[in-house]
């Protein structure tokens, strides 16, 4: 870990050195995440499980798949199922896994990938890695996070994005101690690749042991920083982290009542590191409320219960769509 890296993180773009002016947020909660499984059987972390939903506004759901080193004829994925008013992003960081939808998209993604699937009105859709992988076996780990839709959008045409490794933004931090892959939305004047319908950042930051990440930050962004790997602190207040737990920043934008305003979200990496990794990994995202109601259950999220039962009859009904010839 991880696919994406370079030899010297001071020969990319570097982000601002921080100000001494600018007030960085606190932290609100740091939580662990539970264990548990999906698909056919494999493994997971639910890294927003323990958080209440207000706190999470965009975000719906994010799970640290693995990190699990497959034996031959282990590897799982998930079978043909639905999703209506949402998108799901998977990226994966280690393995390989093959996507197919009944809207034509799909493809592989591997080591730095990440497949963008706008579900909107409504999508069949399977995740599974590839045969080859399933009889050779291998280490496989990644994240799939899900992410809300306004209403005015939860019914729009399903679309697909395979945003490639060599498409990510890469930069360092101003004294090159970290490297961050910017996957969606902007940081610092420098935008990543993926087309966000609901306006979030996304990236993947990698610290070297002792070193400091401060990443300007939009006031009206929520700010959740989950470790992959590695142990360090994090906040304004420096609360000690370590792997497969969530910090939880303040400053909400405008949400009334759930903290002030801060400018940016810093990250620290303890002096040593733990043997799986050499470095903290941490995927830091955040996102414009969007302050609806939201009704969620199983693979549809809606504004409300009647919106879900519409959901549930449609797909009864064969109206999300059909299972692609070759796939069935």
């Amino acid at each position: 870990m991880p696919a994406v890296t370079v030899e010297n993180p001071l020969t990319l773009p570097r982000l601002p050195q921080p100000l001494d002016a600018v007030r960085e947020r606190q932290v609100l909660a740091v939580t662990t995440a539970p264990s548990g499984f999906e698909g056919e059987g494999f493994p997971v972390r639910k890294a927003l499980a323990t958080i209440r939903p207000q706190y999470l506004d965009p975000f719906i759901m994010m799970d640290q798949m693995g990190e699990v080193d497959y034996a031959p004829g282990e590897p799982k994925g998930t079978p043909w199922h639905p999703h209506r008013g949402f998108e799901t992003v998977t990226y994966m960081i280690d393995g390989v896994m093959e996507h197919a939808d009944s809207h034509g998209g799909g493809g592989t993604i591997s080591d730095g990938d990440t497949q963008w699937m706008t579900a909107g009105g409504g999508i069949l859709h399977r995740e599974a890695p590839p045969e080859w992988l399933v009889n050779k076996g291998g280490l496989f780990h990644g994240i799939q996070l899900w992410v809300n839709l306004p209403g005015r959008e939860k019914m729009v045409a399903p679309a697909y994005q395979d945003i490639g490794r060599s498409n990510v933004v890469l930069l360092s931090s101003h004294d090159g101690g970290a490297l961050v892959r910017l996957i969606a939305g902007e940081v610092a004047g420098f935008t990543g690749p993926g087309s966000t319908r609901t306006p979030i950042t996304l990236l993947h930051a990698s610290l070297s042991p002792g070193s400091r990440l401060t990443l300007p930050w939009r006031k009206d962004f929520n700010a959740l920083a989950y470790v992959l790997s590695g142990r360090g602190s994090v906040g304004a207040d420096r609360q000690p982290i370590e792997s497969g737990q969530l910090a939880v920043f303040e400053g909400f934008g405008t949400l009334p009542g759930l903290g002030t305003d801060g400018e940016t979200v810093t990250l620290a990496a303890a002096g040593t590191q733990d043997g799986r990794s050499a470095n903290l990994e941490v995927i830091v995202l955040g996102g414009l409320p969007i302050g609806e109601p939201v009704a969620h259950y199983g693979p549809f999220v809606m504004n409300t219960q009647e919106e879900l039962v519409k959901a549930f009859e449609d797909y009864q009904a064969g109206r999300l769509g059909s299972i692609p010839a070759g796939h069935a």
